[in-house]
């Protein structure tokens, strides 16, 4: 284990960090608030811890193994998720306990959209600025910008990569060098932002609201400026255009980047992932529009598809903006929504859930089972596209399958345990592991009103869902720590 080396990397991580703190500083001057005090303190804070950690082994320099990696990702998430609610903890405007800001800085930085704050439309803006660039910071991952834009960090950075990118196969490189592909990976994720904002701009939010919710729209974050989220706008524009970038970011960016490059359009439609996704998000949007309209929760034909689009994309990117309060629809929309969020979106995207290669690879191996009863001494292959896949991937899918779902059991009896009902208890762990915000019951607006222990159990569920769990988990085993 290079512990000087980790620790110098995660001083250069916090300083990086840091930076976040000052354009709440600037929107505060923008806007003349008068309440940029704690986002400058907490600047100051964070860079001279960054810097004393740093300055002490600036000259130390080694190969990271691998394990270095997982390390380094978990420790710098959990002092980051710390270190986000600083602000927010010493902030008056919003008066959160040290529980509550860390939940809502973790909350942020996870693309979870899970929330304590309430009051959202009195808030100053730099407060809710902060909380929209929490998101997009963590939609690409800040680890996978420090590569990019640090080359000091030299060698490991394949390392770190690897254990902060998302998705089964962590190895694939869009370009031959790792910091190439950190940054194709940024430049494509800040040209969907930019597009997504211009887009709302012109569909009629303030040059402010449409900054802020690009932000939590391309990183699959769901935060908004408003307690009615985007149902404040009360525009069909807008939903379609969020239904849009939420699905493009949602999308493996190793697609966008193929797209972009060969200029074609059928590089995705290619992709058998991508294709499943497709029919899925397309196939749950007819049921669930269908069904409101049969229910009469909707009295035209084209809201209830409208509306039952909006969502399925929404919930199914784990992204969580809501127009409507879907929970109070009938439950069977709101408990489907919620199963669609665990397939969430395709690898090599901000998108949480088990990620949908997982779930298509999960459904090809259980055909494949089928078929082996039928003609047990048939050969079959489980085929991607045209591509087999080897039994030792299917492997380590059926593991990540039942230590998601281990976890996620094991977790809703802890918030029953602590005085939660099955609804809130099974929505919670589901909308949190899943990274992607609003559940049910208790928690259908917010998640304030539950108590402090479920708070804890639900920030390891969003670090757990951001990390894939066995970037988290593997530290947890002996072999981890031996030499």
């Amino acid at each position: 284990m290079q512990i000087p080396v980790i620790i110098r990397i995660l001083g250069l991580l916090l300083i990086l960090f840091s930076s976040t703190m000052l354009p709440p500083v600037f929107i505060d001057w923008l806007y003349d608030e008068g309440v940029a005090a704690p986002f400058f303190d907490s600047f100051l804070l964070l860079l001279l811890t960054g810097l004393l950690l740093f300055l002490p082994f600036r000259k130390a320099r080694a190969e990271l193994r691998r394990r270095d990696g997982f390390l380094v990702v978990l420790l710098f998430w959990f002092v980051l998720g710390s270190a986000g609610g600083l602000p927010m903890y010493l902030s008056e405007a919003l008066s959160l306990s040290l529980t509550d800001s860390v939940f809502e800085s973790i909350s942020g930085l996870t693309t979870t959209g899970a929330t304590v704050v309430t009051g959202l439309d009195a808030l100053p803006k730099s407060i809710l600025f902060y909380r929209q660039e929490l998101q997009w910071l963590g939609g690409m991952g800040i680890i996978v910008l420090a590569v990019a834009v640090l080359p000091m960090l030299g060698i490991g950075g394949m390392q770190l990569y690897r254990a902060e990118t998302p998705g089964p196969v962590k190895d694939s490189k869009l370009t031959p060098r790792i910091t190439g592909t950190a940054k194709a990976l940024w430049l494509i994720y800040l040209g969907l932002t930019v597009t997504c904002a211009l887009a709302y701009w012109l569909a009629g939010m303030t040059p402010f609201d449409a900054i802020a919710h690009a932000f939590a729209t391309v990183s699959t974050g769901g935060n908004s400026t408003h307690d009615a989220s985007l149902g404040y706008f009360d525009s069909t524009a807008i939903e379609l255009i969020a239904i849009l970038f939420m699905f493009l970011a949602a999308v493996n960016f190793g697609l966008h980047f193929a797209a972009l490059h060969q200029r074609r359009l059928m590089a995705y439609f290619r992709d058998a992932e991508f294709r499943t996704f497709f029919s899925v998000m397309i196939g749950v949007s007819l049921i669930i529009g269908g069904y409101l309209y049969a229910t009469d929760t909707f009295h035209t034909l084209r809201q209830g598809f409208v509306e039952g689009l909006f969502h399925v994309v929404s919930i199914g990117t784990s992204t969580g903006f809501t127009t409507q309060a879907f929970y109070s629809w009938p439950s069977f929309v709101p408990v489907l929504l919620i199963y669609v969020s665990f397939m969430g979106g395709c690898s090599g995207s901000t998108g949480g859930g088990m990620k949908v290669i997982r779930v298509l690879l999960l459904f090809k191996q259980g055909s494949r089972e089928l078929k082996r009863l039928v003609h047990p001494s048939g050969q079959f292959l489980v085929k991607v596209g045209r591509k087999p896949v080897s039994d030792k991937i299917i492997e380590a899918v059926w593991g990540f399958f039942a230590a998601y779902f281990g976890l996620t059991i094991l977790m809703v009896l802890m918030l029953m345990a602590s005085g939660l009902d099955q609804d809130t208890a099974f929505s919670a762990v589901a909308a949190t592991l899943n990274n992607m915000g609003p559940g049910l019951g208790q928690v259908a607006l917010n998640y304030a009103g539950i108590n402090d222990f479920a708070k804890w159990v639900l920030v390891l569920a969003m670090l757990l869902g951001r990390l894939e769990i066995f970037t988290l988990l593997v530290l947890f085993t002996p072999g981890f720590w031996r030499k």
